[in-house]
């Protein structure tokens, strides 16, 4: 067994913050989801956001993003000086978040080029066309074809394609390797590799830890609602107690 872990530690302290999320507490209705979430991510960096089932991960990822639910009743979220905790979810979206959410939610009756099209009729626009094709060569394959009839990781790609779409800083994925086959896992995670390159800054929520933790450079592991660790993700790979105490892996 390794060494214990000091769930304080934040391996990366010193760099200048880009998104900092301090002290959200959140609810849904009179459940108390997220209590006292605090972490910062830097610029270009991919994050695993890890826990069982319960954690608060996808309801954090919400609360980033403005949505309703949960309702976030304390804390502040900045986004580079921006006060996202201010914002409500199209003005957050505006400043650069997208939440790529679990279901996906590919526009029934549309095409792929349709999907991608919608996300960008009002600005700020992202990603051309051309350049979401020459990273995603499958949906180039697949412009006319109806979104929802591509195979699942298909989709998952659309949804990612969606996001680049428009001009985001911070893409947050939930459960994006759910349901896929390894071979796809792989791809994808090439794929979000490339995207961290271009200076985007991922949060992924994944039950898929493994797979998460080889992709990301830090991780934050939540339990009922709060933080028990933060640091990188190589030492969560690498200690086999913190890994069998949070995420049973």
């Amino acid at each position: 067994m390794n060494a214990p872990f000091d769930k304080n530690v934040n391996n990366a302290a010193t760099q200048p913050k880009f998104l900092s999320v301090w002290d959200i507490q959140a609810y849904y209705g009179e459940s108390y989801i997220v209590q006292g979430v605090s972490f910062d991510i830097h610029e270009g960096e991919i994050l695993a956001l890890l826990g069982r089932n319960g954690a608060g991960k996808t309801s954090t990822l919400r609360a980033i993003a403005r949505l309703d639910n949960p309702a976030l009743k304390h804390g502040e979220i900045w986004l580079d000086h921006q006060p996202l905790h201010l914002m409500k979810a199209h003005q957050a979206s505006a400043a650069g978040i997208a939440l790529v959410p679990e279901d996906r939610r590919i526009i029934p009756g549309l095409t792929v080029e349709e999907n991608l099209k919608l996300a960008q009729i009002a600005p700020p626009i992202g990603w051309s066309l051309e350049r979401i094709y020459e990273l995603f060569p499958r949906l180039g394959e697949r412009k006319s074809q109806e979104g929802v009839t591509l195979s699942g990781g298909e989709q998952q790609m659309l949804a990612i394609a969606r996001a680049l779409a428009r001009d985001i800083k911070v893409l947050l994925l939930d459960e994006p390797y759910e349901g896929l086959a390894p071979v796809i896992v792989q791809e994808i995670a090439k794929t979000l590799n490339i995207i961290r390159d271009q200076g985007i800054t991922t949060v992924i929520v994944e039950q898929n830890a493994v797979a998460a933790l080889k992709l990301a450079d830090r991780a934050v592991i939540l339990d009922t609602g709060s933080v028990v660790f933060d640091g990188s993700a190589k030492e969560v790979l690498e200690n086999d107690q913190l890994r069998a105490q949070y995420l049973a892996i």
